[in-house]
């Protein structure tokens, strides 16, 4: 697996990341015998110009208020002319497009500008820490991670993040976003697969009073909201193709356009996106944009499931309890200190195929049902508790209730006896969707053909759980 061949770049030997490259650009602004820097590294387009929102402001009369914008296209920048009075000139050659070389000029009125840009290489070792900002795991494979999110989270640099369902994506975005310069900004999250279809367009973009029934007031989007900090796009695959050029475009000018609206709006986000599906597979089949692909994978990171690093089993569990809410009486003390060696034991032998969210679920449920201080085997679920091979004392819950037909209560109304059996059809019905789905709602509310929003609100009308 390779990344874009633009700016920052994996290369992986035998599946396992063994380098990585920075891509290093500047633009220095020359002002008699000083030199003023303006580094932008991983940022897709950087604009010029006098106004002050400008990336790059130059407080000179004879530039204009937005005079050029410096942009990646391939491996290599594009600079472009925005239709300035006194225009751009590289190398003293006036230009309304040049591609530009490390060390070229640049003139912008009287203003005196030079490109600078360098790549840095730099070997994948693994890091010694076992977290990483919200990041918990000492297996090599974190520890991996752990090593490029250092080099690659102070940069603007997009990243794809790749896995199953429930193995942490959302810490990886969050935990990215904490050790980057927009630390102090935003932290947004849009799930592609919760918004109706209708309302993807609005809910990203935004849009204008009256540009369509119901939109009785303007309205910020995400990316809006976003601006200076970070925007996590989880569940990407799922975003309809027609939108498709709408993001590549966001992510290669840094403007937006409103729904109903005229006016471009710039925004200064960092795009990190999170994926189940195989996006490179995705892009054979047909169904994501393979010039959208290469610009969102500036860097692509892919999760292990948490049953190839069970060994970080302990450590999610005291985390758990450590700063779980569920883990807090009224008073604000810890409800459970511990869990026994023969609890941790069964969870260790189990695969969790919900990874790491089945397992938060799990020592959640456990601490409800614990009688003290511990965790034993008993507060465990059936299906963890009982070890391969062994027999329980005592039948389990699946046991003690087959799959038999619910017999109405007979001697109550008509309406009473049908409520109950729709209401027992609706439970297990969306238990075993969950369960089929391995707790992915989206995927579990597309299979059933109903909205994501209504899946929620029948597993919160009967208690149920992702897990």
């Amino acid at each position: 697996m390779a990344a874009d061949p633009e700016g920052t770049k994996l290369h992986y030997v035998d599946g396992r990341p063994a380098t990585i490259t920075l891509r290093r650009c500047r633009l220095e602004v020359i002002r008699g015998d000083k030199v003023e820097t303006h580094a932008f590294d991983q940022r897709d387009a950087v604009t010029i110009g006098a106004a002050e929102d400008n990336d790059v402001v130059l407080r000179d009369e004879t530039v204009s208020r937005y005079h050029c914008r410096i942009f990646r296209e391939g491996g290599s920048y594009l600079v472009k002319d925005l239709g300035s009075t006194n225009g751009t000139f590289v190398n003293r050659v006036r230009v309304r497009e040049a591609w530009l070389r490390p060390g070229c000029n640049l003139s912008l009125g009287t203003s005196e500008l030079r490109f600078v840009a360098s790549d840095e290489k730099f070997r994948i070792v693994p890091s010694k820490k076992s977290r990483f900002m919200d990041l918990i795991g000492g297996d090599p494979k974190m520890r991996e991670i752990y090593a490029i999110l250092e080099k690659i989270a102070p940069t603007d640099a997009t990243i794809v993040i790749e896995g199953e369902t429930g193995t942490g994506k959302e810490v990886v975005a969050r935990s990215a976003h904490l050790a980057s310069r927009r630390a102090r900004g935003p932290f947004m999250v849009f799930d592609c697969g919760a918004v109706p279809e209708n309302l993807i367009e609005s809910e990203l973009f935004g849009h204008e009073k009256g540009a369509f029934t119901g939109a009785l007031s303007t309205r910020q989007g995400i990316f809006e909201l976003a601006h200076g900090g970070t925007i996590f796009l989880d569940e990407l695959g799922e975003l309809q193709l027609d939108l498709q050029p709408k993001l590549l475009r966001v992510l290669e000018q840094r403007e937006i356009k409103r729904v109903g609206g005229t006016r471009p709006i710039k925004v200064d986000v960092r795009v990190v996106a999170a994926t189940n599906r195989d996006l490179a597979e995705e892009v054979r089949q047909g169904r994501f944009r393979e010039d959208l692909f290469y610009r969102l994978s500036v860097v692509r990171l892919r999760l292990p499931p948490l049953r190839d690093r069970k060994g970080d089993i302990p450590l999610l569990i005291e985390k758990f309890l450590e700063t779980g809410r569920f883990n807090r009486t009224p008073e604000g003390d810890k409800r459970v200190l511990r869990i026994s060696r023969a609890a941790l034991d069964c969870l260790m032998q189990y695969d969790f195929p919900g990874n790491v969210r089945e397992l938060h679920n799990v020592i959640e449920r456990a601490v409800s049902f614990a009688d003290g201080d511990t965790i034993e085997v008993k507060d465990l679920p059936d299906h963890i508790a009982v070890r391969p091979g062994s027999l329980p004392d005592e039948p389990t819950a699946v046991e003690r209730a087959p799959s038999a037909p619910l017999v109405p209560d007979v001697a109550g109304t008509f309406k009473d006896a049908k409520e109950e059996w729709v209401a027992a059809f609706e439970r297990d019905y969306v238990e075993a969707l969950l369960q089929r789905n391995h707790g992915n709602i989206s995927h579990a509310a597309r299979e059933a053909q109903i909205d994501r929003k209504y899946f929620r609100k029948l597993m919160k009308k009967y208690g149920i759980t992702a897990d």
